[in-house]
């Protein structure tokens, strides 16, 4: 799976650390959605009654965790987005599913315009967010029916490097795009086929991303 590799660091592609946004980041949500959502977090909050031990209550109070959690990473996200990405909310008032847009501007997949499925599950941040491919490539750690190998969404990973709670939907976005440079990873495919093709002849395997770019990703 794709995860973070020895050296990676401020001033290389896929570091994960604090970055500025580029000039072409999609526009911020507008902050009155974001504060209708946020006073209708605190108003569900004031109305609850005493914490009981049923298994609705719990799956409610589990819901407006998450929710508050993400109007903070949103915004958050919003201004850290990659110049290459963007994000599309269908339902502003609905935090916990969007669409990202990946548009690398350098490697084997650059311009071919890439989206992505993501879905915050009620448990989270204790579980990490499902994602899918919704474009259809020729990547090691992709496969053509959608299927992700991305270490930080792992939800348990002996080498320290899958989902933590500290995690946020900033270091999902930028691990996605990264999967396109720095994280690019032949060594643990997923799908095996495409790395395999990738050792046996570097020049067909870019002929086929680049078909399937032209035929799935413009």
């Amino acid at each position: 799976c794709a995860g973070p590799r020895g050296g990676a660091g401020p001033g290389r592609p896929g570091w994960w650390g604090p970055l500025q946004p580029g000039p072409d980041s999609v526009p911020r949500l507008k902050i009155a959605v974001m504060l209708t959502l946020a006073s209708k977090l605190k108003r569900d909050d004031g109305v609850k009654g005493p914490r009981t031990s049923n298994p609705a209550s719990d799956s409610t109070r589990r819901v407006s965790i998450r929710d508050k959690l993400l109007v903070k990473e949103v915004a958050e996200l919003e201004v850290n987005l990659p110049c290459t990405c963007k994000v599309n909310f269908q339902d502003p008032n609905k935090l916990h599913y969007f669409q990202l847009t990946v548009t690398p501007d350098e490697g084997y997949y650059q311009g071919g315009k890439f989206q992505f499925e993501i879905e915050v599950p009620d448990a989270y941040n204790m579980v990490p967010p499902k994602v899918k491919c919704l474009t259809r490539i020729w990547h090691p750690n992709i496969t053509e029916t959608g299927e992700i190998c991305l270490s930080l969404l792992r939800e348990h990973s002996i080498d320290g490097t899958g989902w933590a709670p500290t995690r946020t939907l900033k270091d999902v976005v930028w691990g996605l795009n990264s999967l396109f440079t720095d994280l690019l990873n032949f060594d643990d495919p997923l799908n095996i086929e495409a790395a395999e093709h990738h050792l046996r002849d570097k020049d067909d395997f870019r002929n086929k991303v680049e078909d399937y770019i032209k035929r799935y990703a413009r």
